[in-house]
């Protein structure tokens, strides 16, 4: 074996330095996840949205066998059967080692119409502030379309693209998402609307099962829209000649 002789370059350990220098370069050029992608990871994708939903479908559920029932505090112990649920939830999601967020999530979701209910004595006042979300929903939506910047395309990022806006630079699916966010403000609306009127009708109990009914199966025809509008419109864009 030729031995290495005073001032040779030491190939091996050359080859290492500039190795390790180069891979110090990738991850020091590696780039921040945008806002869309941090929040698609805080949320946690579609599970997440509806994992921190189930304590607010659990309480309304609890409240309105509770006025079937004529249980006494019965608005008491929907909250607590609600506040319970989001505890297993995050228990279980504990034993498998996952983020507990979205049950935090589904606490801060029922925390506000609670206090407000318990507060006044009137279990209505529970579905106040999801009214007034809905309305303020419906109107962001139409907002953002107007400004050219629709609504459901920044979702579709966020819940089924893992944070990637690349749809901004299509015009095909810009258009789409444009009309898209227009019905799902309509739907916003309608239901803010219907809920509305039963509130101010005092109709507790048919104000919970309207809030389950117009719930998940909406959220979910809309869910399915969007999925073959996109997929429809990307294909089209595809097909389209260079």
């Amino acid at each position: 074996m030729k031995p290495v002789t005073e001032g040779q370059p030491d190939t091996v350990t050359d080859a290492t330095a500039a190795t390790d220098e180069a891979d110090t370069d990738v991850e020091e050029e590696e780039p921040f996840p945008s806002i869309s992608e941090q929040v698609s990871q805080q949320l946690g994708g579609v599970r997440g949205l509806i994992e921190s939903s189930i304590p607010v479908v659990v309480f309304v559920l609890a409240n309105v066998i509770g006025g079937w029932l004529h249980l006494a505090d019965k608005l008491k112990i929907a909250v607590v059967v609600a506040v319970a649920t989001a505890l297993l939830i995050a228990v279980f999601r504990l034993t498998r080692k996952q983020p507990i967020r979205h049950a935090i999530n589904g606490l801060f979701g029922i925390a506000l119409g609670a206090w407000l209910a318990l507060r006044s004595g009137d279990e209505r006042d529970f579905y106040l502030p999801g009214i007034l979300l809905a309305v303020g929903y419906g109107v962001a939506l139409i907002a953002s379309v107007l400004v050219k910047r629709p609504l459901v395309g920044w979702i579709w990022s966020v819940v089924m693209a893992g944070g990637s806006s690349q749809w901004r630079s299509e015009p095909k699916l810009v258009r789409t998402f444009g009309w898209l966010t227009i019905l799902w403000a309509a739907i916003y609306l309608v239901k803010a609307g219907i809920q509305a009127v039963l509130y101010t009708a005092d109709m507790a109990t048919m104000l919970g099962v309207v809030r389950i009914v117009l719930g998940y199966p909406p959220y979910l025809l809309l869910l399915a829209i969007t999925v073959w509008a996109v997929r429809r419109a990307r294909a089209e864009a595809a097909a389209e000649p260079a």
